[in-house]
């Protein structure tokens, strides 16, 4: 489908859904972004549903300024994903074995490594730059400093909620390794530290919404944000290399006699800020819950644990300001989810995965999100898809 148009305050929104269908308290925070008067465009994506702040499934470009809540807290979250040599064929018939090995070396949930990761030790890690990005630690803000140690413990771990890990096979048979995970208690940090402090300034006393708070160019504070921010987005982006390093390590050990290989990692964020350009402005463009879909460009869009996936290539449609969803999206809370679901639906709509199944992880049940395949559906002009995949593993925290 194309766009559907909505009016709004002070731009429309563009949206790659039926309205009807989007639940009434994200089509409020929409017309509230529709407000601000920095913004320059707005466009949603089909997996939208309400968020904190600012609704998931988002693309807001603005000028001259950032909203941080609408980054989210989870700065840089996003997915990473590889195709192997590996083929179905190559699997064991109980794949327990080989989901506690991921579970081994990847810390899940809160855990964290006992020892700083050296990815100097890591199969084909890029090390280019890593000194440097820690050494610009110092410089972020005071309030998270005493934080260093936790962050380097936590680099390389997959975290909660609905962060995974899978292995997955392709519709040709090829297996993949797919993860999803962002900037972890650091990046968590920051936002909300800088969150607080864009609340606290006059500009934004007047706002329909306080967490719609945003710096603006020339300040102090917005310089301190975007340092902050590009630093967390930097911190996710080694976070998945780090982790993906180790998944791949796994395989090659769990299948040593098939001496796996594997093509370039794909890899992108969906909750981050960019600068870019569109009808001759300098805009930042804030993807929450978005990946961009440049002409050309990979990405990952992601459904629940029990559905697929998609590998797809960006059409470039500057309609969206080059963006796509990041996965299926939820279409109810994690509270509503709890409420409806048992554990043994759980083990229904997820057979055939290996995977916790356990009443922790009901929230995540496939039920409560959107079919991932309506979703891709309802993007047709942003992305094309190249590979359709299916988790036989899901590791959770």
């Amino acid at each position: 489908m194309s766009y559907v148009e909505v009016p709004g305050a002070k731009v429309p929104i563009r949206m790659w859904t039926d309205p009807s269908t989007v639940e009434g308290g994200a089509m409020q925070q929409l017309q509230n972004v529709a407000t601000l008067p920095w913004i320059k465009g707005l466009a949603v994506m089909p997996d939208v549903h309400y968020g904190k702040g600012a609704t998931v499934g988002s693309v807001i470009a603005m000028r001259g300024a950032v909203c941080p809540a609408a980054v989210g807290v989870d700065i840089g979250c996003g997915m990473s994903a590889v195709k192997t040599s590996l083929t179905a064929n190559d699997l064991p018939g109980d794949l327990s074995r080989l989901r506690s090995k991921i579970e081994q070396a990847i810390p899940v949930g809160r855990g964290m490594h006992r020892d700083e990761v050296d990815p100097k030790r890591l199969y084909q890690f890029p090390t280019a730059g890593w000194e440097d990005f820690w050494s610009r630690f110092d410089g972020i803000a005071d309030a998270v400093k005493f934080r260093r140690e936790r962050a380097a413990m936590q680099m390389g771990t997959l975290g909660s909620g609905n962060h995974f890990i899978e292995f997955c096979l392709d519709e040709t048979g090829s297996v993949w390794l797919m993860l999803h995970s962002g900037s972890r208690n650091i990046g968590k940090e920051l936002a909300e530290h800088h969150i607080g402090q864009a609340q606290k300034l006059p500009h934004n006393q007047g706002l329909v919404d306080r967490d719609l708070a945003v710096f603006v160019a020339d300040t102090p504070q917005m310089a301190a944000y975007r340092n902050d921010l590009f630093w967390a987005q930097e911190y996710a982006k080694y976070n998945r290399a780090i982790m993906m390093a180790l998944f791949q390590e796994v395989v090659r050990r769990e299948f040593r006699k098939a001496k796996v290989t594997f093509d370039p990692v794909i890899s992108c964020h969906h909750n981050y800020v960019a600068e870019e350009r569109y009808e001759g402005m300098d805009l930042l463009v804030t993807r929450k819950g978005a990946i961009r879909a440049g002409s050309g460009e990979f990405g990952i869009i992601p459904g629940s644990m029990g559905t697929g996936s998609y590998i797809v290539k960006g059409l470039g449609n500057e309609a969206s300001f080059n963006s796509a969803s990041h996965g299926a999206g939820r279409k109810m809370s994690r509270t509503a989810a709890k409420r409806r679901f048992s554990t043994r639906d759980l083990e229904e709509q997820t057979r055939g995965v290996e995977c916790r199944k356990d009443s922790g992880v009901v929230d995540e049940i496939p039920g409560a999100y959107k079919p991932i395949e309506k979703v891709i559906d309802q993007q047709r002009d942003l992305v094309e898809v190249v590979a359709k995949l299916k988790q036989v593993i899901c590791v959770k925290g």
